[in-house]
């Protein structure tokens, strides 16, 4: 698994992590039933204190992209066809917040739209 951490980035390197492997689970590179590197491998490879990747596993943990074994570490689950009505809660609202801040910025519907067309066809397209 390649993560490319942003040290100099204002969002948490936790934060990174969890975000690279669900980008990772949704191009098909991390598949399921893959196991992620142990919390000890991944922060020497880092070089990020233990509890940092332990923070992260254990966000897509409760987020419902990985389960923990103590025996086997953390490995990836297979995407649920299912609809969560409270990812789609969680999903409206992180919508709602990045859609007023694009209108902020000056970002038209349209390029909105186009956008995140884009960007869902890249991810599956891969």
């Amino acid at each position: 698994m390649l993560l490319k951490i942003n040290f100099e980035s204002d969002i948490p390197i936790y934060i990174q992590i969890k975000n690279q492997v669900i980008h990772g689970i949704a191009r098909g590179t991390l598949r399921p039933g893959e196991i992620l590197p142990s919390v000890r491998q991944l922060a020497s490879d880092i070089g990020i204190n233990m509890h940092t990747v332990n923070k992260s596993y254990n966000l897509l943990k409760s987020e419902g992209y990985i389960v923990v074994d103590r025996r086997k570490g953390a490995t990836v689950l297979p995407v649920r066809t299912t609809s969560d009505p409270v990812f789609k809660e969680e999903m409206t609202e992180d919508l709602m917040t990045l859609i007023a801040s694009s209108i902020c910025k000056g970002l038209k519907e349209e390029e909105f739209i186009e956008l995140s067309k884009d960007i869902f066809k890249d991810f599956s397209s891969k």
